[in-house]
């Protein structure tokens, strides 16, 4: 009997991302290598905060709760981005860690 993988992108949005927004210097990352940035939105708000420590991470589970801001970071072709959600989730905004 095969058992279903209990992975972050199949689980329910855990809060709401509010106006999403990003930088022009994202936005022209994205477009110039095709990346669709719903993929990585779908994996912030449901919980799958990419590839930050362990302790950020555990942050990030706080946060959701007590309504606190939320980062996550992934790698995009040849760049990292992050996403933020603010405290208010009025918004979350995906730009580069220099930009931040």
């Amino acid at each position: 009997m095969q058992t279903k993988s209990h992975s972050a992108s199949f689980l329910s949005p855990r809060f709401t991302l509010g106006q999403i927004v990003a930088t022009p210097a994202v936005l022209e990352h994205l477009e110039r290598h095709g990346v669709n940035a719903s993929e990585y939105l779908n994996r912030h708000v449901r919980g799958d905060w990419g590839d930050f420590p362990s302790e950020d991470a555990k942050e990030n589970e706080l946060a959701v709760t007590r309504r606190l801001r939320l980062l996550s970071s992934y790698p995009i072709p040849g760049e990292r981005v992050r996403i933020i959600t603010e405290a208010d989730r009025s918004l979350t905004c995906l730009l580069f860690p220099s930009e931040y």
